[in-house]
């Protein structure tokens, strides 16, 4: 069943990308490399980086063909969700990834993934760092504990049901993430937060993975201390809003 199941489902892959060049091929690569016998797309919604990004995916599309790696630019850094927001306007596929461009998440989860998806039917299927064989390689001790303690705190105050709250790791089914994206009115780093609270307190089915976060190979991370000010400031108003 689940093969017919997989023919019949197709997979945007939505990849935002700021400043990627040294990335982008790399992963383009392995996400070609891990999803056999599944149709795909990856949407890469470029805000304008100035690194030479656009360049490098428009060589991808000559390798790959532009049906299968989708430019979709837009002209300056517009911040996340918008991000998404504008790449559903441009997936055909039934279901949506989302994924960082980065490295960190590894297109080797997306089968298990697809698999969990088919096999429970779920709405919303997330990668969690923070269950049995998850886990996150490359952060700093007081990264971990920010990270866990920003979960923690979210997980006392919002009771999403869902153990990694801030990953951004995950896939949708597509009418299930339009509906969320149009809820939602967080930007940046809360964004994710606020996507998978609304979608638990709307009653989407919702599963997780595990996985391994791996900070950033190339470039610099993008979490400092005023991402954890927007977090804190996001989780009250989640917390009074939802």
């Amino acid at each position: 069943m689940g093969d017919e199941v997989t023919k019949k489902n197709k997979y945007s892959i939505i990849v935002p990308t700021y400043n990627e060049r040294l990335n982008i091929a790399l992963i383009v690569y392995l996400i070609f490399k891990h999803l056999k016998d599944v149709e795909f797309e990856v949407i890469i919604v470029d805000d304008g980086s100035p690194d030479g990004t656009q360049e490098i995916v428009k060589q991808l599309q000559q390798v790959y063909g532009e049906d299968r790696i989708l430019l979709r630019a837009r002209p300056k850094k517009l911040g996340l969700g918008t991000a998404y927001a504008h790449g559903l306007k441009h997936a055909s596929g039934n279901f949506v990834v989302i994924m960082d461009a980065d490295l960190s998440h590894h297109p080797k989860y997306l089968p298990a993934f697809i698999k969990k998806q088919i096999e429970t039917g779920a709405s919303i299927v997330t990668g969690t760092r923070y269950v049995k064989v998850g886990g996150v390689h490359g952060w700093t001790l007081m990264r971990k504990l920010t990270s866990r303690g920003a979960n923690v705190l979210a997980q006392t105050l919002l009771w999403p049901g869902v153990s990694d709250l801030t990953g951004s790791f995950r896939l949708y089914r597509k009418s299930v993430l339009e509906d969320l994206i149009n809820s939602c009115v967080s930007k940046g780093y809360v964004f994710q937060m606020e996507m998978i609270v609304r979608a638990s307190r709307k009653g989407h089915h919702i599963e997780e993975v595990p996985i391994t976060f791996v900070d950033r190979v190339y470039g610099s991370s993008k979490l400092g201390g005023s991402e954890i000010v927007e977090y804190l400031k996001g989780l009250l108003y989640l917390l009074f809003t939802t």
